[in-house]
């Protein structure tokens, strides 16, 4: 079993730990028949195991496990420190880190947290992200690491970083779909009812997931829905607006307020992400890929994946293709 350790800690934020328990600790009979190795074991981890920790929000929580454990685990996430702009970091937790590090685990934050594995020396010479109102204060006090505002995770292998709060659900579905495949990741970003993958950077909006058709002048909800049905056809503003029963700028003006995106963007967004299962499971070219979730050509959807993915179709393939070593 993966074992994965999180960073508890005296004034802790509770939704970033709250994402991280709930990715990795919480039962999960959908993906039944679907997994091809156990699911990871999760351990909450602190300086001083077993005395409560104070949270923001007025209440406190104990953790079991001490950081000799977080240092040992395959996984080790760091949701944040108590205070960015002190530039305090335990020195057991850098030590915890630096030893997970070189035992070659993987080392991940979420926000704030990237001061942490700085501190240890971990980032320098490396690429990584934090929160947007933290990046130039991080940039300032560790110059060697080259800070990325713009997006919403790094992925450099071992170490991994993300934006504030939410960025850290897309870096946990990243890490499911390093882990276990894209189709594992789209189940478990189904259950949480958000995006199985965001494009762009932190100053998106956050698109909606498809809500289910309850009312029949919902139009909006139901042309998202007719459109996910028909992904492999040719699809246009006009299209999607009279499945909504509107004119084209009413349908395109109020999806955009709704979804925070553009109606062709997040058919993209769709498209691309229909076609991670069919490259995870090798069947099929690029070409043919492409064009059963409704690209007009192999050289477009290149394009797109790449921009949505920041990686090849290709390369996508041979990192989470089934059966490939």
């Amino acid at each position: 079993m993966h074992t994965v350790a999180v960073y508890a800690f005296e004034g802790m934020a509770p939704f970033e730990l709250g994402v991280v328990v709930e990715v990795f600790a919480l039962a999960r009979p959908e993906l039944a028949g679907l997994l091809a190795a156990p699911w990871y074991g999760l351990k909450v981890c602190a300086e001083r195991p077993g005395r409560p920790l104070g949270a923001v929000g007025g209440f406190s929580l104990t953790a079991h496990h001490g950081l000799d454990e977080l240092a040992a685990a395959d996984t080790v996430i760091v949701t944040g420190v108590a205070n960015p702009f002190s530039g305090e970091v335990p020195a057991d937790l850098v030590t915890a880190l630096r030893t997970a590090h070189e035992r070659g685990a993987r080392i991940v934050s979420i926000c704030s947290g990237a001061f942490a594995l700085a501190a240890a020396g971990l980032l320098d010479g490396r690429e990584a992200t934090t929160h947007w109102r933290y990046a130039e204060l991080l940039q300032q006090r560790h110059p060697t690491v080259r800070v990325n505002p713009d997006v919403l995770y790094v992925d450099g292998g071992d170490l991994l970083t993300s934006a504030g709060s939410a960025a850290g659900i897309d870096l946990c579905l990243h890490l499911i779909r390093r882990d276990h495949g894209a189709r594992v990741a789209n189940t478990v970003a189904r259950r949480f009812v958000v995006p199985p993958h965001r494009d762009g950077g932190q100053a998106q909006f956050i698109e909606a997931a498809v809500a289910p058709v309850e009312q029949e002048d919902d139009g909006i909800a139901q042309s998202m829905q007719w459109a996910l049905d028909h992904l492999g056809t040719p699809l246009t503003i006009s299209l999607l607006a009279r499945a909504a029963r509107m004119s084209d700028r009413s349908y395109l003006r109020h999806f955009t307020a709704r979804n925070g995106t553009s109606p062709m963007r997040w058919v993209i967004t769709q498209r691309i992400a229909a076609s991670l299962p069919l490259l995870e499971s090798l069947d099929g070219t690029v070409e043919e890929i492409a064009a059963a979730v409704g690209f007009e050509s192999a050289a477009t959807y290149r394009h797109h994946f790449g921009r949505t993915m920041r990686t090849s179709p290709t390369a996508y393939r041979r990192s989470f293709g089934r059966g490939v070593a």
